[in-house]
């Protein structure tokens, strides 16, 4: 059964990017980037489906080139998800890819040349409502900068991330955002405490290069979670040596576990061990690949024993509770005459996690029709 978040979100501004809003009180989204050459469009439009049919709201899609630029004009054709172009340097990029539709424009300001350049993509951001945002390194940060503080610094990042804002600012063009991302989670978390403070636009969390995926998704946990759980962040993107769909779950398991965004069945599942009366491991496992269609928030608890399973079961929407042979059943916290075979619960669970999940999905329905 789904509880409130206790925490308190920190006030912004918001921006659009395509039909997600991003800050002001919004939920928090969950953005994911692709990792096929832009060039390859068949690659890149099938990776975005996969991402999107994940859960994604946002993805992100590299343009190193005016080759990927066209690619990028039949990527956006072929897709629905709002897309970030991601654009370093060649402000020509910056302008072509706003002409073909991005929904918003990675690039720093302070390192696409002069102010006449700069003002021309800001214009073109301007005339089409297309975000901008800032995103800052520590391992790419300006070569002043670096030579300031002799290395990549909390404070280091964020000069670096108000002196992009400050020449946005100038042109007065607030509609951006802004990341200052480390692979650090120390290094990180004091970063964006400090931007936050500093700013009023909305906040993209990520640490930047985390690893793989066990080690990279606990680093985004840590890093990402601290900052969430201060109220911190808008939007997010978990970074992975590993397949970009891996991302976005690892993203909504953050939120899901801060009970910040549900999306999906959250199983509550125990260790196991020698009180358990079935393969609990095996059980959670299988289920949670065949259910990975559902994105109906539900609390699932699969407990192999009695000495725990009836009081997890009480608080979930759908509950068991191992016995011998034959395993006891909840449902919306309340014990079911109906025994559950333990030769057979995988199957039988998803059966009624699957009928418990259309008759949620049908309440929220006609709750939003008589609201």
């Amino acid at each position: 059964m789904q509880h409130e978040s206790p925490i308190k979100r920190r006030p912004t501004r918001q921006v659009m990017v395509g039909s997600v809003p991003v800050g002001g009180g919004a939920p928090i989204s969950v953005q994911s980037m692709t990792n096929t050459r832009t060039t390859d469009v068949d690659a890149t439009v099938a990776q975005i489906q996969a991402i999107e049919r994940a859960g994604a709201d946002i993805v992100r899609v590299s343009v190193p080139t005016m080759e990927a630029a066209e690619a990028f004009k039949l990527i956006k054709q072929q897709t629905r998800i709002p897309l970030v172009a991601d654009i370093h340097f060649d402000y020509r990029i910056a302008l072509k890819v706003a002409e073909y539709g991005a929904d918003c424009l990675r690039i720093n300001p302070g390192n696409i040349g002069n102010e006449e350049r700069i003002r021309a993509v800001v214009d073109a951001a301007r005339e089409r409502n297309i975000p901008i945002r800032i995103g800052v390194n520590a391992g790419s940060l300006e070569r002043d900068i670096q030579e300031k503080y002799g290395e990549p610094t909390p404070a280091a990042l964020v000069e670096s991330a108000m002196r992009h804002v400050k020449i946005l600012q100038d042109l007065d063009f607030h509609n951006f955002k802004v990341s200052v991302k480390a692979s650090d989670v120390f290094l990180a978390v004091d970063a964006y405490r400090l931007l936050s403070d500093a700013i009023d636009q909305p906040i993209h969390l990520g640490i930047t290069e985390a690893g793989g995926q066990r080690a990279g998704a606990v680093k985004s946990a840590i890093g990402l979670g601290l900052l969430l759980s201060e109220g911190i962040g808008d939007t997010l993107r978990v970074s992975l040596a590993a397949d970009p769909v891996e991302e976005v779950k690892v993203g909504f398991d953050i939120l899901k576990s801060l009970r910040i965004r549900s999306r999906g069945i959250n199983f509550i599942a125990c260790p196991s061990c020698s009180r358990q009366e079935f393969d609990v491991i095996g059980t959670v496992n299988a289920l949670e690949q065949r259910l990975e269609d559902v994105t109906t928030a539900m609390d699932v608890s699969i407990i192999g024993c009695v000495v725990n399973g009836p009081g997890e079961a009480l608080v979930s929407d759908l509950g068991l509770a191992g016995s011998n042979r034959k395993s006891g059943f909840y449902l919306g916290g309340e014990r079911q005459k109906e025994r559950l075979d333990n030769d057979r619960l995988v199957e039988l669970l998803e059966e009624r996690i699957r009928k418990q999940a259309a008759i949620k999905e049908q309440q929220i329905a006609v709750k939003e029709v008589k609201e």
